[in-house]
């Protein structure tokens, strides 16, 4: 008996339905406002193909002052829902004028709805983040179109009866959904501001890049936090209800978030001990570059060949990392090669010398040096030292130009580079006897 009482019921609930939908839906002035709206929507839309292009060059051709160009710029988008607007109230006020199709007021809520929505899309566009103007815009229309409908109060009814249990707190929906909107807003405030003082702080020559990394992370991490605290208690929730959660909260951390937290407290033992800044010339694996930017979780590093890597934090906590400009700018190259044994090396090293000087990026002082290390089996072996000031330009590049320059110097004094010979010796004696032993086989 149970299953038909399922289908006696939904057989009841469908016939109210058809029965309400003919006696309102299929009425002469919801038909006439329906094909109404039908018809303003495609002149709307349009509009919106025709005249959008057209405007949008206009504004861009047009001098127009920085204001009123912005704003001109938001509006374009919105030509179609402004044109729906326009026509479905001036259609509205006709029907109003006619008493057969006057006594609904389908057009009216419509352009309601629609007037609200470009209203909110437009203001939205205050917002910088995209997902975050779209999720403002989306819920602000919401609550928007409660209200326009009637719907507002008993929703906010229906959700506030919604309740579960926190620990000893009770909490319901409504005041849940409120705290994540509060949540949302009042992070996104935090980070303008965290922005602001960026902006702020680039322009106060005083500030070194490692001060300003510093003093943005920590704003950063302080205005999160404090968002986060004042949100909390709008949901009602009391920090002994959260208290319950803490251990969970604590294995989700270690679990999920590890190397997250890894790197951040990574990135400020980093800015804390001195050990890279913004503008350092570092070497981490076969990486070589300069640093960019420091963020809470990753280091960017601009190589050579303009690639920008990712470097986590953590990375340079645990390996090893040469930092080409720490306490010093200077930086020593070497270089070795070798010369024939004709040669007379103390002109070798004094060419060497005259050939490190050559390049403008070789620094003066100290002075270009260059040793004997070894005499080798083919060769006087050699290593030309010198110095640069600027390892964020490049080290093969200049140890190259000196290569060169040793190259032309050398060849013009004629002296050798030599390289490895191999002499093969053949016994005669050796040969007969094979040559023999051959014969009688």
């Amino acid at each position: 008996m149970y299953p038909d009482k399922i289908i006696e019921e939904l057989s009841n609930w469908l016939n109210e339905t058809v029965t309400w939908t003919l006696g309102h839906v299929t009425t002469l002035p919801i038909i006439a406002q329906i094909l109404a709206i039908l018809i303003i929507f495609l002149l709307a839309y349009s509009a919106h193909r025709k005249l959008r292009i057209q405007l949008d060059s206009w504004v861009r051709s047009t001098n127009l002052p920085g204001v009123l160009r912005s704003i001109s710029i938001a509006i374009i988008p919105q030509v179609g829902g402004l044109t729906f607007i326009i026509l479905t109230w001036i259609v509205a006020g006709v029907f109003e004028k006619i008493p057969e199709i006057a006594t609904s007021g389908l057009m009216e809520v419509i352009a309601s709805l629609v007037t609200a929505w470009v209203i909110i899309t437009i203001s939205s566009l205050v917002v910088a983040n995209h997902m975050l103007a779209r999720f403002v815009a989306i819920s602000a229309w919401s609550i928007a179109a409660l209200n326009i409908l009637g719907l507002l109060t008993p929703t906010i009814n229906t959700l506030r009866g919604f309740t579960f249990s926190m620990g000893s707190a009770k909490v319901s929906l409504l005041d849940l959904l409120g705290g994540i909107v509060l949540l949302i807003i009042l992070v996104w405030i935090a980070l303008a501001i965290t922005r602001a003082i960026d902006r702020r702080l680039a322009g106060m020559v005083g500030i070194t890049p490692r001060a300003r990394v510093l003093i943005i992370k920590l704003s950063r991490s302080t205005l999160v936090v404090v968002a986060v605290l004042v949100a909390l208690p709008t949901m009602g929730l009391n920090f002994g209800a959260l208290a319950v959660f803490s251990g969970a909260l604590g294995v989700g951390v270690g679990i999920g978030l590890q190397k997250q937290v890894s790197n951040l407290l990574s990135g400020v033992s980093l800015l804390l001990d001195k050990s890279i800044k913004p503008g350092d010339v570092i070497e981490v694996g076969q990486t070589f570059g300069w640093v960019r930017e420091m963020t809470a979780r990753y280091v960017g590093v601009i190589t050579r060949d303009n690639k920008e890597i990712l470097i986590p934090n953590d990375d340079f906590v645990v390996n090893q990392v040469i930092n080409w400009s720490h306490s010093d700018r200077k930086v020593r190259m070497e270089i070795k090669f070798g010369v024939s044994y004709n040669s007379d090396p103390h002109s070798v090293r004094r060419l060497a010398v005259m050939a490190a000087k050559t390049p403008e990026r070789v620094a003066n002082d100290p002075e270009p040096m260059c040793h004997v290390i070894a005499f080798g089996d083919s060769s006087i072996d050699f290593v030309l030292r010198f110095w640069i000031n600027d390892p964020e330009e490049g080290v093969t590049n200049v140890k190259g130009h000196v290569f060169l320059a040793l190259w032309d110097l050398l060849k013009e004094n004629g002296i050798e580079i030599p390289f490895p010979h191999r002499q093969v010796i053949l016994d005669q004696a050796a040969l007969d006897g094979l040559s023999n032993r051959s014969s009688s086989t």
